[in-house]
């Protein structure tokens, strides 16, 4: 992370705002004491599509049955 204070932040803000832009944040100070970060926005995600997968995923009927004897001594350490 690059410090620098206000003044040099100010007139050299375009080329800040494109390192900032590549990943690399910098952080302005003022006075030697840090008072903000200028960062990256990260891309906004995008938004739940509901029954994408409907009739693509089976689940099988015993799906919630008892494990065998044998797995669930594995789970409980015996």
């Amino acid at each position: 992370m690059e410090q620098v204070n206000i003044y040099e932040a100010k007139t050299q803000f375009s080329r800040y705002v494109e390192k900032a832009e590549a990943g690399e944040d910098i952080i302005i100070a003022r006075g030697g004491k840090p008072v903000a970060r200028l960062t990256s926005i990260s891309p906004q995600r995008r938004p739940v599509c509901f029954g994408v997968l409907k009739g693509k995923v089976r689940v099988s009927d015993d799906f919630d049955a008892p494990l065998p004897e044998e797995v669930l001594a594995g789970f409980e350490g015996r």
